[in-house]
Parts: C-alpha cells; sequence; structure tokens
C-alpha cells in the first residue's frame, strides 16, 4: 500500500481560519476538516461496530488509515492548535478518544458533557444523504435544557466535519432521535482532578472488557 492509502492528513488550514463562533456559546466548527478525496476510503475503513455506546480504539481492531486518524486526533499539532484558537493551556490536561458507530433511541438526550472534561471534539465520518437531511440525528447546540427545537445551530454528522467547544454549565446540546449507523470519533481533554482520574480508568477498563466480550472486536 501507500502511503496515501494508509494514512489522513486532517485539513489543519481549515481550523486555523475557523472562527470561534460565540451563540449559543463558544464553539468552533470546521466542515470537511476530513478532506472531501479521503471520506469515502475512510468511511470504507471504519470498524463494523454493531452495538451502541463509545469504543475505546484499544477494544477495536482498526485499519491503518482509521489508525492514523486516530494518531492525529491524540496528536501534540491538533492539542496545540485546539489551545490556540480557545486560549487555554492544555500542556498537561489528560486526553480521552472513543469511537461511535451506532446510535441508539436513548442517545442524543439534551444535557451537558461531565465536568471531568475541559474541551469536547467530535469528528462525523457519515456519507451525506437523506437521512440526515430529515434532521434526524444532527446534533444541536441549545439555547438551554428544555427544548431540542430551540437551537442555534445544527450540525450534520457528515462529510469530516469538525466541532470543538470548551465545556461548562450551559453547553446544552443534542439531537432528535436516530437509530442507526452513525460515525464519531469523540476526544476530549479532561481536567487533573480527580473525577477525571476515575473517569480515565473507567475508560480503561472498558477498553479491556469490550475487546474480550465482544466477538469481532478484538485485536
Amino acid at each position: 500500500m501507500t502511503t496515501s492509502e494508509t494514512t489522513v492528513q486532517p485539513d489543519y488550514a481549515a481550523l486555523a481560519a475557523a472562527p470561534v463562533s460565540t451563540d449559543p456559546f463558544p464553539h468552533v466548527l470546521v466542515p470537511n476538516f476530513i478532506r472531501k478525496d479521503d471520506l469515502p476510503k475512510l468511511f470504507a475503513a471504519m470498524p463494523d461496530i454493531q452495538a451502541g455506546g463509545s469504543f475505546p480504539p484499544a477494544s477495536l481492531t482498526l485499519s491503518p488509515l482509521v489508525q492514523s486518524l486516530v494518531d492525529a486526533m491524540e496528536g501534540p499539532k491538533l492539542r496545540q492548535m485546539i489551545a490556540d484558537k480557545l486560549g487555554l493551556d492544555l500542556d498537561h490536561a489528560p486526553s480521552m478518544l472513543t469511537i461511535r458507530g451506532r446510535t441508539r433511541e436513548k442517545d442524543g438526550r439534551i444535557h451537558t458533557d461531565s465536568l471531568a472534561k475541559r474541551v469536547t471534539i467530535l469528528l462525523y465520518l457519515n456519507p451525506a444523504g437523506e437521512t440526515w437531511e430529515k434532521q434526524e440525528g444532527c446534533l444541536r447546540l441549545l439555547r438551554g435544557p428544555h427544548d431540542i427545537e430551540d437551537y442555534a445551530k445544527e450540525v450534520p454528522p457528515v462529510d469530516g466535519t469538525l466541532l470543538i467547544f470548551p465545556n461548562g454549565p450551559t453547553t446544552w446540546h443534542g439531537h432528535r432521535q436516530f437509530v442507526g449507523q452513525r460515525y464519531t470519533i469523540q476526544l476530549n481533554y479532561m481536567t487533573e482532578d480527580a473525577r477525571a482520574r476515575s473517569e480515565l480508568r473507567r475508560h480503561q477498563l472498558s477498553a479491556v472488557a469490550k475487546k474480550l466480550a465482544i466477538p469481532g472486536f478484538g485485536g
């Protein structure tokens, strides 16, 4: 295989150029952070995840192409760019990355992320199409905790779109109910307190448990 077949180079220039929007809370939205030419081969190379929930990469068998993307997401370049963009010091922030392949009925309810997470980064790897045009499964940045229709921005989970936001008590988000395939890579930069350490331990134990328990997900 050639290098282009086994590696993905995200569009860091697009991230650098993207503004920080403030409505309804600070966030950065980068369409095609994964370039259009890379999307079809990357989508085809994603692991076949038939269960709901979040999977640590260590619990999955990843192709070289997907592994290269995971490495880039966890790498120092993205970390520094996000720190600069948001005006945060993330040098020593622990990171936690998971992959989702399916969305269940219970997923997408209005919520804010755990206080152990300083920054949430979502990378959407689904092909555009009729499913998302119905607005089902499209993430909404909400003005409050009570109404999924009261949103300032809607983000279809397609075409290598990257969404970044610093977590806080008013970062309400969710989506209308959707059941089916919906690939997302989620990266979080964590706090350095006991709550974050506990969540990271659960993440590590989850990787071991899922790798042992789910046929076809092991190495």
